[in-house]
């Protein structure tokens, strides 16, 4: 195919963009149920498969992997295309990471309720559908890379930078982690045990938190944030030196979830180190974003997919600030296993990852369907509006809930006994259990209006034919690194 009539594969991202919809309202679901449970036990019916327990492992993947996942390899996907000003490699080897992926999530979330699991947090999938992840993984490196490889445009842009490390990344992660010795077709066993094993589930657990819900997000944040601000990044040089320390930096973190634990003080302590020195980072790539929008603001006022791009920023620089105090032992020492834990996830994956994930659909769906904009702009500013009010409800009323267990858990009297019994601080927590549940449920609200609107843009796409995108012809070599930025005043 010659230059002038090649174009973009924009349908396996149109592909992924439909699955990350749909995915994100059914993860999102199976949380605001399990939500229920917590304040009205009866909900799960005396039936196994409908416990918290059983249902919890499927909320956390359906988000994670089945919505950010489909997310992220439908924006590499793209993004990749567009910066390179190349068409996707291998296509066939694309369209199965998407059926591949597909599979994977639906074999892990019918398993996990029937009690088929490794009972391993985020690595919970048996054995098999392990090997189906590491296949669909390898292939979608493979064609990421191949796209790179046969890029028109010799810069790399920085995006790709951080897609490439977090493909590398979760290979190795998920590869380690999942070292076991299978017994029969639904049960394995790993072969690490007792605290090594839990060194090696926490090095992958928050590094999955480091390169899968981090530097993936990131890479999407570089490249959409400049285009939804019609301006170019505030500071390249800058995104590099961030992308760097926070690559160094995240890797040994990990220990901190196992503070005060039989692993060696010495490991815990540099756990500690390492993520304090993640603020660094963290704030430097929450701080660039966010500068990209200067003499750009009212881009923001009237554009719904920046509005949730800067909460997205807003809520990553407190996110990882708040991480970064957890992780201090004296701190750690009061929120550990209280719901102040579960209030800083939440922060970052709803306020965050989904938030940046959202913002970055907006953005793409439309240029991937060949409209001009999405269907109803009013549906998008509804979006934001209930996303961000259940979010400020679920992390508000968390963070009380937590900081009260915490408080209650370690009060003793002038003897050394417990003031609470255990009991006392579930009554007490119970009001804010509610409010979570309301606050989960205008989350899944709002995400039930984006399906909506995608639908409707993709039924408009249809109507009219999606007319393939041209691919552009690049620059002659000289031309192509950028002229510098003025000097701002």
């Amino acid at each position: 195919m010659s230059s002038e009539t090649e174009t973009y594969n924009d349908q396996v991202v149109r592909l992924f963009l439909l699955a990350a919809a749909i995915w994100g309202v059914i993860g999102m679901g199976v949380g605001v149920f399990i939500a229920a449970q917590l304040a009205w036990p009866a909900l799960n019916f005396d039936t196994p498969w409908l416990t918290f327990s059983r249902l919890r492992p499927d909320h956390t993947f359906g988000v994670i992997f089945a919505f950010g996942g489909s997310a992220l390899m439908g924006t590499c996907y793209y993004v990749a295309q567009r910066t390179g000003h190349t068409r996707l490699a291998l296509p066939r080897l694309a369209n199965f990471t998407f059926w591949g992926w597909q599979l994977v999530v639906i074999l892990a979330m019918v398993s996990m309720p029937l009690g088929y699991t490794q009972s391993k947090e985020y690595a919970e999938p048996e054995w098999l559908i392990d090997l189906l992840v590491a296949a669909v993984w390898v292939s979608f490196g493979t064609v990421f890379f191949a796209t790179l490889a046969k890029r028109r445009i010799k810069h790399i842009y920085v995006a790709n930078w951080y897609y490439g490390a977090f493909i590398i990344a979760v290979g190795l992660l998920h590869i380690v982690n999942n070292i076991v010795l299978p017994v029969s077709l639904t049960k394995s066993y790993p072969v690490y045990s007792g605290t090594v094993d839990a060194m090696v589930q926490w090095w992958y657990g928050h590094n999955a938190v480091a390169f899968f819900l981090t530097a993936g997000f990131l890479g999407m944040m570089y490249y959409f944030v400049p285009r939804q601000a019609q301006q170019p990044l505030w500071s390249y040089r800058f995104s590099i030196v961030n992308f760097w320390a926070l690559i160094s930096v995240y890797m040994w973190a990990g220990s901190h979830h196992l503070l005060f634990t039989a692993l060696p003080d010495w490991v815990q302590s540099v756990g500690m180190a390492f993520s304090v020195l993640l603020l660094m980072p963290s704030w430097g790539s929450a701080a660039n974003g966010l500068f990209t929008f200067n003499g750009a603001w009212q881009r923001v006022a009237s554009d719904p997919a920046a509005k949730f791009m800067v909460m997205a920023l807003v809520f990553y620089a407190a996110s990882t600030t708040e991480g970064s105090l957890m992780a201090v032992k004296t701190v750690n020492s009061l929120s550990h296993y209280t719901d102040w834990t579960v209030a800083h996830v939440h922060s970052g994956s709803i306020g965050w990852v989904a938030m940046i994930t959202i913002g970055s659909l907006y953005a793409m769906a439309p240029r991937a369907l060949g409209r001009p904009a999405m269907h109803s702009k009013r549906g998008m500013e509804l979006h934001f509006w209930m996303h961000t009010a259940g979010l400020v409800m679920y992390v508000a009323s968390m963070w009380t809930a937590g900081v009260t267990e915490g408080l209650m858990w370690r009060a003793t009297d002038a003897t050394g006994a417990l003031v609470y019994p255990f009991i006392d601080s579930l009554i007490a927590v119970r009001p804010f259990y509610l409010i979570r549940f309301l606050g989960g449920a205008l989350v899944l609200g709002g995400m039930v209006v984006m399906a909506w609107n995608l639908w409707h843009t993709a039924a408009d796409a249809r109507a009219r034919l999606i007319k393939p995108i041209p691919v552009p012809i690049p620059e002659p070599e000289p031309l192509q690194v950028p002229a510098p930025v003025p000097a701002r005043v």
